[in-house]
């Protein structure tokens, strides 16, 4: 029998919300960065170091915490597997009758759903109790390294946009060009996230444009009250 594949969106949510989160966080924080210090007053060349300085600590923060974060979740999954592990040798009939109970939950008959949950845990009864009791599957299972290497190449890529702009554009002019290229890049990044989500591409847009317009807004204003002050 020919067999029927489908992809589907959730088997992208691992590495699309660290992707997105990365890119993200890294053009908002890195041209908010920017915007701040040019309000101060500080000098070209202070600038493009202080951004460059923004995105390797960053970087290096963005996967240190995704790593330890999946990393946690990763263990709390092992860990109830392991349990179940132990349940399963303990009392396997029981273990066998509370699988059919979650079967008859969804709406199967009480004797088709004792033949299903039967035939999943000969076959890996493990996984079927991980899948169904405890909701852990393929798509959604935790990959600390992967997540934390997504959001360090995410968070690169998006604050070397703005860094870019920094460098290319004078002193006077720098606050405008990195505040419209970035809210473009943003509402690109909202736009592209959405349509890879499945969400609509122009809620997309707008959620992250105006955040990153709400962040850089005030950034500027705290470096220009500051620049005021010194």
């Amino acid at each position: 029998m020919r067999r029927h594949t489908e992809r589907h969106r959730t088997e992208r949510i691992g590495w699309l919300r660290a992707a997105v989160l990365g890119a993200n966080d890294g053009l908002v924080s890195t041209a908010s960065l920017v915007v701040g210090v040019a309000a101060a007053g500080a000098s070209h060349d202070n600038i493009v170091v202080t951004g460059v300085a923004g995105l390797v600590a960053g970087a290096m923060s963005m996967a240190a915490g995704e790593y330890v974060s999946v990393h946690s979740q990763a263990d709390t999954e092992n860990a109830d597997l392991a349990r179940e592990r132990a349940e399963l040798e303990k009392d396997c009939p029981a273990e066998q009758r509370e699988l059919a109970a979650i079967y008859v939950g969804r709406g199967l008959e009480p004797g088709l759903a004792l033949q299903v949950a039967e035939q999943l845990m000969a076959h890996d009864a493990v996984g079927a109790h991980g899948r169904d009791e405890l909701g852990i599957s393929e798509a959604h299972v935790a990959r600390p390294v992967q997540a934390a290497l997504a959001s360090a190449a995410s968070f690169a890529v998006g604050a070397l946009l703005p860094l870019v702009v920094t460098a290319w554009v004078p002193g006077q002019r720098l606050i405008p060009w990195v505040a419209g290229m970035s809210l473009a890049f943003l509402a690109l990044l909202g736009a592209v996230a959405g349509r890879v989500g499945g969400a609509s591409v122009l809620a997309g847009a707008w959620r992250v444009g105006f955040w990153g317009a709400m962040a850089m807004a005030i950034t500027a204003g705290v470096g220009a009250l500051s620049g005021a002050v010194v």
